[in-house]
C-alpha cells in the first residue's frame, strides 16, 4: 500500500501544481503497477487516505489518549521533511545548500533539516524504556537478523525523549485532524504504523491476526518499528508484532544510490533487460538482509546464466531431450540399479549407483525442510544457495553416468537408463516446486513440461523420490508435459549489446 499523508506529499503537490489527493491517486497507481509487473500479488492493497484507514487511527488515538500515554507540550528541534522526523544533533552533517550557504543535513539520507518549534501532543515514550527491554528480552527473535536486535537494544540504552506526535494544522492540512482538536494533525508515522492494525481489520476484527503479525521492514526505518511502533502498541493496550524482519540496502558498485549521482536502479528497466523472473531471483539470490549489498549489472548477467540459464535450465533440457528420453515419458525407477541403504556415510555404493550418488540424493532429500526453515527465519539467500548447489549436484550426477552412452537395446542398460532420468526428473520436480515462490513463470512452465498438475504442487505434500523408498510415484510412466522452450533465455553482456548497436 501506500502512505499518503504529510508534509513532503502536501510540498510535492504544491509543486507540482496539482492538489494533494490527485498526486497520491497518481502515484499510488504507480505503485500498483510497479507491483504487478514484479509479479507480486496482494490480498489488499491499503492507502492511509482510506476511510476505513482514518476511522482506525483516531480510534487508536482515542486509546492512546484515554491510556493517559497523550500531553500537550512544547517541542523544538530539527526537522527532516523527506523523512517526516525530528533528528537529533547526533545524526546531523554540516553541508552547503544550493546558494553556498551553510545547512544541516541528516546523516541518514542527505536530506536538508530546518529548525521548527511548535506545540504538538507528546507521547510518553520515556515511561516505556523497560517495558520495550523487557519485550525484547523475553522475543530474542522479535528483530532479526540479530545485528539489529542488537542496534535496537542499544538505542534503548541511550536517552529516550517523549516523542512529538501531532504538527499544528496551520503548516500541515493533509493529513488526519487529532479528534477533538481541530489546530493540530495526526503525526504522519503514527498515522502510517496504525496501516498494519488497519488492513486486518482494527478496530474490531483485528484478533484473528494480530498480534501473529510480520513486518518487513527496511533498516532506514527501524527506530520506527522496533521502539516507537511497540510502544505506541503497548499504550493502546496492544501486544506489539510477533516479528519485525529487516533488510539493509542495495548499493550500485559501492555507493549509495542517489538522484544527484544518477546512479539509481530503474526496477522497470531492469524487469525489461532481465525478465521477472531473473530479476526477481538476482535480488532474492544476493540479498543478504544483514548487510547492504552491491548491485551491478555485469554480476546480475553472470549469474542469471550461470544458474538460471545453464545448470537448471540445462539440466532440463538434457534430460527431457527426445534423443535421451523417445517416449517422452516420466521414466520407470530400478530398485535394483539403485538400491536403497540405510546410511548412506561409509557406502561404497550400491548396484549401478555410487557413494557419490548417495550422498547426492541425501542433500536433495534434505532440501526442501532447510528451505522452508530458511524461508521461516528471512534468509532466502541461503535457501537459494542450497536449491544451487543440489542443481549442480544433479548435472554432476547426469554427468557422471552419461546416460546417453548407454545402449538401450540392452535391458539392464535401458533400466539404468530409466533410473538416471527418473531420479534427474525427481531432482528437478523438487525444485521447480521450490522455486515457485521466487520465479514463479519459470517454475511453472518448468513444471508443467514435468507434466506436474497444478494441485500437485504443493510444498506441504511434497514427497521426493518415493520409489528409493519402495513407494508408488504418481509420476511414473505418465507421459511428459509439452516442450515449454527454453527455461530462461542466456543473457548477453550489456558492453556487447551496445558494440552490436552502434555497428547497426
Amino acid at each position: 500500500g501506500t502512505d499518503e499523508h504529510g508534509l513532503k506529499i502536501q510540498q510535492a503537490a504544491a509543486a507540482a501544481g496539482t492538489s494533494p489527493p490527485e498526486l497520491c491517486e497518481r502515484v499510488s497507481g504507480l505503485f500498483r503497477q510497479a507491483l504487478a509487473q514484479a509479479g507480486v500479488s496482494f490480498t489488499h492493497f491499503t492507502r492511509t487516505s482510506q476511510p476505513r484507514h482514518q476511522r482506525a487511527v483516531r480510534h487508536f488515538w482515542g486509546a492512546l489518549r484515554d491510556g493517559g500515554a497523550l500531553y500537550k507540550g512544547s517541542y523544538e528541534g530539527w526537522y527532516c521533511t523527506p523523512e517526516e522526523s525530528f533528528l537529533p544533533e547526533s545524526q546531523l552533517a554540516e553541508h552547503w545548500d544550493a546558494q553556498g550557504q551553510p545547512c544541516k543535513v541528516s546523516l541518514e539520507s542527505g536530506h536538508q533539516v530546518h529548525w521548527t518549534k511548535e506545540e504538538n501532543y507528546m507521547f510518553r515514550l520515556s515511561a516505556f524504556r523497560d517495558p520495550l527491554r523487557e519485550w525484547l528480552r523475553d522475543n530474542p527473535r522479535a528483530v532479526s537478523p540479530e545485528p539489529f536486535y542488537q542496534r535496537v537494544l542499544r538505542w534503548l540504552e541511550e536517552d529516550l525523549p517523549d516523542l512529538s506526535i501531532s504538527r499544528e494544522r496551520s503548516r500541515l492540512q493533509w493529513g488526519i485532524p487529532v479528534p477533538n482538536d481541530p489546530t493540530q494533525t495526526i503525526y504522519v508515522w503514527v498515522d502510517a504504523l496504525v496501516n498494519y492494525l488497519s488492513a486486518v481489520g482494527y478496530p474490531e476484527a483485528h484478533g484473528d491476526w494480530w498480534p501473529a503479525a510480520h513486518h518487513v521492514v527496511g533498516k532506514d526505518i527501524l527506530k520506527f518499528h522496533a521502539v516507537y511502533w511497540p510502544a505506541l502498541l503497548m499504550a493502546a493496550g496492544l501486544a506489539p508484532p510477533e516479528r519485525i524482519l529487516v533488510h539493509s540496502h542495495w548499493t550500485v558498485h559501492g555507493q549509495k544510490m542517489s538522484k544527484s549521482l544518477g546512479n539509481v536502479v530503474d526496477p522497470s528497466a531492469c524487469v525489461g533487460r532481465y525478465t521477472v523472473d531473473g530479476f526477481r531471483y538476482f535480488l532474492l539470490r544476493q540479498g543478504v538482509p544483514e548487510r547492504d549489498c552491491d548491485y551491478y549489472d555485469e554480476k546480475v548477467v553472470k549469474l542469471l546464466n550461470a544458474e538460471l540459464a545453464d545448470a537448471l535450465g540445462g539440466l532440463l533440457n538434457r534430460s527431457t531431450a527426445l534423443s535421451i528420453n523417445p517416449s517422452n515419458t516420466y521414466p520407470c525407477f530400478s530398485e535394483s540399479c539403485f538400491p536403497k541403504v540405510l546410511d548412506y556415510r561409509g557406502t561404497k555404493g550400491m548396484g549401478r549407483a555410487s557413494a557419490e550418488d548417495y550422498e547426492f540424493l541425501a542433500s536433495v532429500a534434505s532440501l526442501p525442510q532447510q528451505v522452508a526453515a530458511y524461508f521461516e527465519g528471512f534468509q532466502i539467500y541461503k535457501a537459494l544457495e542450497c536449491i544451487a548447489l543440489c542443481v549442480r549436484q544433479t548435472n554432476s550426477f547426469f554427468q557422471r553416468h552419461q546416460p546417453w552412452k548407454l545402449d538401450r537395446t540392452d535391458p539392464a542398460e535401458q533400466r539404468w537408463l530409466d533410473t538416471i532420468l527418473h531420479v534427474t526428473l525427481e531432482c528437478l520436480r523438487v525444485y521447480g516446486t521450490l522455486l515457485q515462490p521466487i520465479i514463479p513463470h519459470a517454475a511453472g512452465r518448468l513444471l508443467s513440461r514435468l507434466a506436474v498438475a497444478p494441485e500437485e504442487r504443493g510444498l506441504s505434500t511434497l514427497a521426493f523420490l518415493p520409489r528409493y523408498h519402495g513407494e508408488p510415484c504418481p509420476f511414473e510412466g505418465r507421459a511428459l508435459g509439452p516442450d515449454t522452450g527454453v527455461l530462461f533465455q542466456r543473457l548477453e553482456k550489456l558492453e556487447q549489446r551496445r558494440v552490436g548497436t552502434r555497428e547497426l
